[in-house]
This record gives C-alpha cells, structure tokens and sequence, in this order.
C-alpha cells in the first residue's frame, strides 16, 4: 500500500511540475529577451555576448566572436562550447539538436555536444 502510494504521489507531482521552455527570444539593441511558455520574461543577456544563432524549447546557441558557439540550457547555464573550425555554420536547432554544415558536410550535434550524425550535404 506505501508504494502504491508512493507512486500516486509521484505522478501527481510530476503532472503539477511544469518544466520552463523558451517559446520566444526577442532582441533590441542591447538585449535578448528569454519568454517561456506563459509568456514571462525568465532571461535577460546581454549582445554583448555574441550573436543568437538559434533556438528551440530547451536550449539557445551564441557565436561568440570568430571562435566559438556555446550552449546554454533554460536557465541560462552554459551547456557546451564548440569550436566554428569543427562545426561550421549553423543551419538549424531543433529539440535538444542542431544542424551544421561545414564544406561538403552536413552534422548534427547535440546541445550537450556529441556528434550524432554525419552525412554528405546535396549539391
């Protein structure tokens, strides 16, 4: 009966837990703007950090300077940085993976950064 219990209490807490994503990113001049999904304001950056590559509900990407793309999760924590030697240019983000193309090359990473999949790009 205790663990019948457990369990009940469990999925209930899990169904009531509402995980923060990014529905939105909004820049000016000096700033991006993080929205969640209900429309609140969750993070403020500066540009001063780099260039917005993309987005999607779990995480954002920034080129910063010629060098690197860096990772970052909800909240803001830095998940991973990659060098732009050996992604490329981004092309996409999508779900917890984005899409690079480098030279005849198309990647797919993921926000953690692990290749995931390599295969020649169409000409």
């Amino acid at each position: 009966m205790k663990k019948a219990s457990f369990i009940i209490v469990m999925l209930l807490s899990a169904i009531c837990l509402k995980a923060q994503s990014i529905s939105h990113i909004e820049k000016t001049k000096s700033w991006y703007y993080i929205y969640d999904q209900n429309g609140k304001k969750i993070k403020t950056l500066s540009t001063s950090q780099g260039e917005l590559k993309g987005y999607s509900s779990t995480f954002y990407i920034i080129k910063q300077g010629s060098g690197f793309y860096i990772t970052y999760d909800v909240s803001g924590k830095r998940l991973h940085t990659f060098s732009i030697s050996t992604v490329g240019e981004i092309v996409s983000v999508a779900g917890d993976t984005f899409t690079s193309r480098k030279d005849a090359w198309i990647y797919t990473w993921t926000k953690a950064g692990k290749k995931i999949k390599t295969r020649s790009a169409h000409k």
